[in-house]
């Protein structure tokens, strides 16, 4: 029985393949395309038990490819793999393969799932939103800034779509002002109008999709919060528990605990941060802004009267992250509970 592993790089990747005693029986550095890896493994000449590397940004293509080309691909959590090496005395290429060969025989390590094309299409699309978004943001930033050193104080709640007129009357009533700023404008008016085609394509395929649009049945989640919480979670079945789903995405406490000290912490912020902000912002939704009851509302206003509101809202945060991925698994619809109860 034999276990390969590889060390990725961006430009390369070192190949060590050992044996069930953990003796090393192959090692080779190739370019991190999949036919070279997969001439490199096939060239080894005996059949590999398991293929397993740490995860990274090239996760998804070596692992479609190698399960393409027959072989057993292990994908390892990146931060136990990198406590594991940290071990070793001389950091090289070579010598992570060793070491990443012998967690893979050994079994001491964490499976990764990894996502589905479609779920990494999703994820691109949900990316590329947010990134202009902040290009957006920080431009009009930008433009507040220089307009405040001439005494002119833009509105605070102020639309976006109603930033560009307000801000163009003012700065071309100044011709200097304008030779300096009217391109931000107009570089900040074409990320505007980026940003609500794609706002438009991520709202389309969460309404034409019927999973997101029975999230939605929850008071406070919107399009974002739905299709960012199915693409993060990809398959449902990989969760034995559904409350297991709230600490994958960071939102229950850390424990130090050793001897005498016990010490828990503030939320782990482990996960997709992006759908922890996607769940927190639905939770503060449905606490702030539904008009709506429900017994899941009731009791996060009971929080925030003993907890305070970031706690009480992290906590619903958390609670919504487990109603989800029960709604999917049973295929159920959101119940508000009896108004006595949320009374």
């Amino acid at each position: 029985m034999f276990y390969a592993a590889l060390d990725v790089s961006l430009r390369s990747v070192s190949v060590c393949i050992i044996d069930q005693e953990g003796k090393i029986r192959f090692e080779r550095s190739v370019p991190s395309e999949v036919p070279d890896v997969v001439r490199c493994l096939d060239a080894f000449g005996e059949p590999v038990h398991q293929v397993g590397f740490e995860a990274g940004t090239l996760t998804q293509h070596l692992t479609y490819g190698l399960r393409e080309a027959g072989y057993y691909v292990v994908c390892m959590e990146a931060r136990q793999v990198s406590a594991a090496l940290s071990a070793m005395r001389n950091k090289t290429d070579k010598h992570d393969a060793r070491g990443i060969a012998q967690l893979l025989r050994s079994g001491w390590y964490s499976r990764v799932h990894v996502k589905s094309i479609e779920s990494h299409y999703t994820r691109a699309l949900l990316a590329s939103r947010k990134a202009i978004q902040r290009r957006g943001i920080d431009l009009e930033n930008e433009i507040r800034g220089l307009l405040k050193i001439f005494g002119v104080k833009l509105p605070m709640r102020l639309s976006r779509g109603a930033f560009d007129a307000t801000a163009r009357a003012i700065i071309e009533g100044d011709a200097a002002l304008a030779h300096a700023l009217v391109p931000l404008l107009e570089a900040r008016k074409m990320l505007f109008r980026t940003f609500v085609e794609l706002d438009r394509r991520v709202k389309r395929i969460a309404r034409e999709d019927a999973i997101c649009r029975r999230f939605m049945g929850i008071p406070g989640v919107g399009e974002i919060a739905a299709l960012s919480f199915k693409a993060a979670v990809d398959d449902p079945a990989r969760f034995k528990r559904s409350r297991t789903v709230g600490a994958h995405f960071g939102l229950t406490p850390r424990r130090y605990q050793s001897g005498e000290t016990d010490n828990p912490g503030r939320i782990s912020h482990a996960g997709d941060g992006d759908v922890r902000t996607a769940l927190y912002a639905a939770a503060n939704a449905m606490l702030m802004r539904s008009i709506t009851w429900s017994s899941l509302k009731a009791w996060g206003v009971r929080l925030m009267k003993t907890k305070g509101r970031r706690r009480a809202l992290v906590a619903v945060a958390r609670k919504l992250a487990v109603v989800l991925h029960r709604m999917w698994v049973d295929g159920s619809e959101f119940r508000l509970g009896a108004r006595e109860a949320a009374a």
